[in-house]
């Protein structure tokens, strides 16, 4: 089975101007623009210390003072690239040109009223604006629609992540003492991995935990999506399994009428070093026992998720897409469901009534 799993990229690569040079930067945005041949025009900083080494390190050509610098001097077709934190996005927004298209870092917001604040920004300088959810660009991924789309596992009903790892939370300074740090920081890639293929969910139960050891929010959670009754979604995520890798697990798994897929996710075990990737596919045919059939899909979530979410955002703007995959109108409803799921999780499930008593014997 030859399985599309390859980014489709623009016609016409636009220059891109970075905002901001954080770690993220440094591990996937410049890695994929680099991979995919993409123009980087400059990047600017607050600390421009950092824009400096970034520059260096992959020859960027030019260095801003500021996004004011930056914007003065962009041509008229780049393409703004935010990677800062949220509560940095409206200001930075409200400096760029518009109608300018850009690309802001994922989550979409702290919580619900920046998240509004953020695209009413967008809305009302008619940026063309995206938000970079790009787990749902990985290669694995993209085989795995691509199968799916084909009718080749047949009808779907289960679609189910997991991950149980041990995430150096040291190694984010800026998110580690999140008051919503595993939902809003990591498991809305997850939710929103699962609304790229099943849409939105009826309703939303959840529990997110925190370590009892640890100073963090939240660092476990379990999400079930609601689809009806006969689709299970679940994401469940556990990053304090700080036991060796022999029962790590990180994976995405689909399971249809006619076959199944598991897409390991490596870079999430050992992090940041991180594992293989892994892509199966299982077929039922008649009476014949199941065989699972390994793939190698070359590239993985970082750097080359990150080509697709830009790309999808430059095929749009020349209009060689007609659909603007991760926009900020799409990427609302994931912060939609982030917010149900804290709501589930503060509210809690349904009491069992333990004041009953326990029936005589008849």
């Amino acid at each position: 089975m030859e399985l599309k799993y390859e980014q489709i990229l623009p016609k016409t690569k636009r220059p891109i101007v970075i905002i901001g040079a954080g770690g993220i930067v440094n591990d996937a945005h410049l890695p994929a623009y680099r991979k995919a041949g993409f123009e980087v025009f400059g990047i600017t900083n607050r600390t421009r210390a950092r824009a400096e080494n970034l520059a260096k390190k992959f020859d960027l050509p030019r260095v801003f003072d500021t996004v004011e610098d930056a914007v003065a001097q962009a041509p008229d077709n780049a393409i703004y690239d935010l990677t800062l934190m949220p509560n940095q996005f409206v200001a930075t927004l409200e400096k760029l040109p518009d109608g300018a298209p850009v690309l802001i870092q994922k989550p979409l917001g702290d919580y619900y009223a920046q998240t509004v604040e953020i695209i009413e920004v967008c809305k009302r300088k008619k940026l063309v604006a995206a938000v970079n959810c790009q787990l749902r660009f990985a290669p694995f991924i993209n085989a795995a629609r691509d199968m799916i789309e084909s009718g080749a596992i047949g009808e779907l009903y289960d679609m189910e992540v997991r991950v149980s790892v041990y995430t150096p939370w040291e190694i984010f300074p800026n998110v580690m003492y999140h008051p919503r740090l595993e939902i809003q920081q990591h498991s809305i890639h997850h939710i929103d991995l699962v609304r790229s293929f099943l849409g939105n969910p009826a309703s939303v139960m959840a529990k997110t935990v925190r370590h009892p050891a640890k100073e963090m929010s939240s660092t476990r959670t379990n999400v079930i999506l609601d689809y009806g009754d006969a689709m299970r979604a679940l994401v469940s995520t556990n990053h304090d399994h700080n036991f060796g890798r022999q029962h790590q697990e990180s994976f995405v798994k689909w399971e249809g009428t006619h076959g199944a897929i598991y897409a390991r996710m490596g870079l999430l075990m050992d992090y940041p070093k991180g594992q293989p990737d892994l892509f199966e596919y299982c077929m039922v045919e008649g009476d014949n026992p199941p065989q699972w059939i390994t793939v190698q899909i070359p590239g993985s979530w970082f750097p080359d998720a990150f080509i697709g979410s830009m790309s999808s955002l430059m095929r749009f703007v020349e209009g060689s897409a007609d659909h603007l995959e991760t926009s900020v109108d799409d990427v609302f409803q994931t912060m939609l469901i982030v917010e149900a799921a804290y709501a589930s999780s503060d509210t809690g499930g349904v009491k069992p009534e333990y004041s009953q008593k326990v029936p005589d014997e008849q």
